[in-house]
């Protein structure tokens, strides 16, 4: 995609994206966040942040050094808790009395079924986990928060993150992980559950939108295709998957190594993840049987 080589914005400095909207581009790049955090900052005078980002010195100046001298920042936003995300809310809070507003702490949210496998020892496999985010007001599916010049309305967009948000501004979205224009967000369980992500891309997808303001990358300005992509590759997905298992039972390990052929051996262990993603959703769905149990080394066969 165009993205993975034009998008390379200077760390750390504030760059207007459209009227009332700046991007900092955080200092955390890595095969999991592509050149860094996305922070926003929305509105004139009155500012809003969404997505604070890694608890860094450097990057905590650069927000406050992005203000100009008539702006405060009155409220900070959290799509999810992922530690490449949520941790500098309670530092930028401190320094500018800015409450912290998310759908929740780094469990709210979460499904069932990851749920049961976080309590049977299911970890890792992510971005990582922020277990002290603690947002000072909870917000609703479907509620909107409003400054002098600008409005978000929240809406819950679980599957990356039990607790993930997107928040609709106008016709645009920051769309947080949920949807990024230079890679397919990764689904990890038990952070992550892809019938939640489907179901949340699905949703999206009955909107018209503008634009997606990512978590990381580009701006993403083709939001239907994008969805519609999205959606599609992981039909494909599971279409693979369970090819693959017509020639008899396999562990999540063992199908990503033939799925994922192609893929450097640093990505395969995130691979097994979304692989393993595929299987629970299977599972629940009655399509497939997991023996002794569901977790990421069974045994994994055709009902």
């Amino acid at each position: 995609m165009s993205d993975l080589t034009s998008f390379n914005p200077p760390v750390g400095q504030a760059e207007w994206l459209e009227p009332n909207l700046r991007r900092v581009l955080a200092n955390n790049p890595s095969p999991m966040t592509y050149r860094g955090t996305n922070t926003y900052l929305l509105g004139k005078g009155d500012i809003a942040v969404i997505d604070p980002g890694p608890n860094t010195a450097e990057h905590l100046a650069a927000i406050l050094a992005a203000l100009e001298p008539d702006e405060a920042i009155t409220h900070i936003f959290v799509t999810h808790s992922h530690i490449d995300h949520s941790p500098l809310a309670a530092d930028l809070s401190k320094a500018t009395g800015a409450p912290v507003l998310a759908f929740g702490d780094s469990l709210a949210g979460q499904s069932e079924i990851m749920r049961h496998l976080a309590l049977n020892g299911l970890a890792g496999g992510g971005e990582g986990v922020d277990p002290d985010f603690a947002p000072d007001i909870l917000l609703q599916d479907g509620e909107t928060v409003s400054g002098a010049s600008w409005a978000l309305t929240a809406h819950h967009t679980p599957g990356h993150f039990g607790n993930h948000l997107s928040f609709e501004w106008d016709d645009a979205l920051f769309s947080g992980d949920l949807v990024m224009g230079w890679a397919s967000s990764l689904v990890s369980p038990p952070d992550g559950d892809l019938s939640d992500f489907m179901a949340s891309c699905t949703r999206l997808a009955a909107q018209s939108w503008r634009v997606f303001h990512a978590g990381h990358g580009a701006p993403v300005t083709n939001p239907a295709e994008r969805l519609a992509w999205l959606i599609s590759h992981r039909q494909s997905r599971e279409a693979q998957i369970l090819a693959a298992l017509r020639d008899g039972p396999a562990t999540a390990k063992s199908l990503t190594a033939q799925i994922y052929s192609d893929t450097p051996a640093a990505l395969l262990p995130a691979a097994e993840r979304n692989v393993f993603a595929h299987l629970v959703d299977l599972k629940q769905k009655s399509q497939i049987a997991a023996l002794p149990s569901l977790n990421i080394t069974a045994q994994f066969s055709l009902l």
